[in-house]
């Protein structure tokens, strides 16, 4: 699955938007755009809508887009979509031989802070059954499509790819089973705290991930209900 990312866009107004595909057949929302935002046009239609309304709308079984920054930066399971035309990546030759649940192509994370990670991340597979898996890098330079067999990647999956290319560093694919549990906002609010490019800059990309694991950790830890993971800590 890929997405034409198309440039920022500016209207003045609040415009009612109907966003096609969506379980019910469609979904009407209203946004409201004082400021530029990044519309994305989807193949199958000729409407263009801004991205909660293709959040709402599009919901495939293990994917879930998530979107930030000035312009959107999109995991799908065939490979890595950047915005401006950027292509799929496959290369399995950046894989590390041996299984790790963090794949560090980018060398923004000390051996110190690899194992760590590991270590948490082990310890949040054992504490929920949820698996999350880490993968820093600079596009192009990325394992791309060789990541979903290497990680064996399944509904119950999150797989977090921090990439500063277009400014904010994070960036999820969500499994359908972790998106029962884990509600959207919480992506949003960790990806405005903790991958923003003033964040990241300031205190460095290895600080903004161990950060974004740790709340990720925090948040499946939390008992499901109507405030889980309401706050970002």
């Amino acid at each position: 699955m890929s997405f034409l990312l198309l440039p920022i866009l500016y209207h003045p107004q609040s415009i009612s938007f109907t966003a096609p595909n969506s379980p019910a057949g469609y979904i009407k929302c209203k946004a409201s755009l004082p400021q530029k935002l990044p519309f994305i046009h989807s193949p199958k239609s000729t409407q263009f809508f801004p991205p909660k309304c293709f959040a709402d709308a599009i919901r495939s079984k293990s994917i879930n887009f998530f979107l930030s920054g000035s312009l959107a930066l999109a995991l799908s399971l065939a490979g890595v979509g950047i915005a401006e035309g950027k292509v799929g990546v496959n290369k399995p030759e950046l894989l590390p031989k041996e299984f790790t649940t963090v794949i560090d192509v980018a060398g923004f994370l000390s051996d110190g802070q690899e194992n760590r990670l590991a270590q948490e991340i082990a310890a949040i597979e054992k504490d929920t059954g949820f698996k999350l898996r880490v993968l820093a890098q600079n596009y192009p330079d990325t394992p791309g499509l060789a990541i979903k067999d290497f990680w064996k990647v399944d509904d119950r999956t999150i797989v977090f790819v921090a990439d500063p290319t277009f400014g904010n560093i994070l960036n999820f694919n969500v499994g359908a089973s972790v998106d029962l549990d884990v509600p959207r906002s919480f992506w949003g609010r960790l990806v405005g705290k903790y991958g923003n490019m003033f964040y990241w800059k300031e205190k460095g990309e290895d600080a903004s991930i161990e950060a974004a694991v740790m709340a990720i950790g925090n948040c499946l830890r939390e008992p499901v209900g109507a405030n889980n993971c309401s706050e970002v800590k």
